[in-house]
This record gives C-alpha cells, sequence and structure tokens, in this order.
C-alpha cells in the first residue's frame, strides 16, 4: 500500500497569470530557476517558507496554489 502523499501546486499557471518568467519569479523569492522549475514538475516540495514566499510573490494563498 502507498501511503506517500503527493503535494500538487498550480505554481505554473499562477506565474503565468503574473507574466512573470521562471527567472523573475525565482529572483522574487530568493531562489533559482532550477528549483522553480523543480517545483512546476512536482519534483520537489518548496519548504514552508518558500511556499510563503511563492505565495507572497505570486499574491495567492497558500490553497490556492498548493493542493493533495
Amino acid at each position: 500500500m502507498n501511503n506517500d502523499i503527493i503535494l500538487h501546486n498550480r505554481i505554473k499557471e499562477a506565474r503565468q497569470e503574473k507574466k512573470l518568467s521562471q527567472e523573475e519569479l525565482a529572483k522574487l523569492v530568493g531562489t533559482t530557476r532550477q528549483t522553480i522549475i523543480s517545483i512546476e514538475k512536482n519534483q520537489f516540495n518548496p519548504s514552508a517558507k518558500l511556499s510563503l514566499l511563492l505565495s507572497i510573490a505570486l499574491e495567492k494563498k497558500f490553497e490556492e496554489l498548493f493542493y493533495f
């Protein structure tokens, strides 16, 4: 039985709504473009701090960006 909880996100859609590139978003939240790519592809779950920074930068509630 697989009990892994996978956190999905809508980062790419929210970023595109704000007309931000991956590089621009990365600079806003203090990370790298590669990290943004990994988050958008669900290959990496951001820390609580980075999740909060992404929510602020994209002007979205946490619940609007992340879901199970």
